[in-house]
């Protein structure tokens, strides 16, 4: 199940800090090879960016458009990369148990993997002029992207908790949270969510009761649809008896 609001809030504090990383490595990229730049810049856009720009000419100098790609274009590069990671958390959070890896933090270095290559699928990776630019962003980019998968783990895991639901009797009740079977299984919710859970018995069973055990708690343990409160990690149990 997952939550898909732990994960946009887990994506968007390690989402900031993955895409101003990169975008500051550009730009102190583009500042250390600035006279590389400058050269790419006036031989793939002649017409636009000039040595010396002359007064009846419609080019800029090279120098503004240098600082056009660092005031204007890594920011709006560094804007596509944050939207792409926010959408990828969003689905994270919401698949948090089907991603690969035990734990959250190697499922968030699979996370971070999914962003990285979708990045460089679209072309927003970094700023690549030259071959030299080319190894240190790639390098730059592979090291940062499993720093932000790490984060992305131990946030996701810090707004959530993990609750299992057991059954005394998997045969006889189900446990069913918003209308899923989560019998036997363990599930991350958001921390203090809200959640409807109803007991479904076989024929020849009526319901008993719910125990709970950690940060777990419902509304009416003897009821058989109640709500779940999850205030940390923990137990739902449900149990039934044979019908006389």
């Amino acid at each position: 199940m997952g939550s898909f609001f732990a994960g946009v809030k887990a994506g968007t504090l390690a989402g900031t800090g993955y895409v101003g990383g990169l975008a500051a490595f550009n730009v102190i990229l583009l500042y250390a090879l600035k006279p590389d730049v400058l050269a790419v810049i006036s031989q793939s856009y002649p017409s636009l960016c000039t040595a010396t720009a002359s007064s009846n000419s419609t080019a800029i100098g090279v120098e503004d458009c240098f600082s056009s790609v660092v005031a204007v274009y890594v920011p709006f590069v560094a804007f596509l990369q944050f939207f792409v990671a926010l959408a990828v958390a969003g689905v994270f959070g919401s698949l948090y148990e089907h991603f690969p890896g035990n734990g959250p933090i190697p499922k968030g270095l699979t996370m971070g993997v999914v962003v990285g290559i979708s990045l460089l699928a679209v072309n927003l990776a970094g700023i690549d002029f030259d071959f030299a630019a080319r190894i240190a962003v790639t390098t730059f980019f592979a090291f940062w992207t499993f720093v932000y998968g790490a984060a992305m783990g131990r946030l996701y895991r810090r707004y959530t908790r993990l609750v299992q639901f057991v059954s005394r009797d998997g045969r006889a009740l189900r446990v069913l949270v918003d209308n899923r079977d989560y019998t036997g299984k363990s599930r991350t919710f958001a921390l203090r969510s809200v959640h409807e859970v109803k007991a479904k018995t076989d024929e020849g069973s009526s319901f008993k009761e719910w125990s709970v055990s950690g940060g777990v708690s419902v509304e009416d343990p003897r009821s058989y649809e109640t709500t779940m409160e999850v205030e940390g990690d923990g137990v739902l149990i449900g149990q039934a008896v044979a019908k006389t």
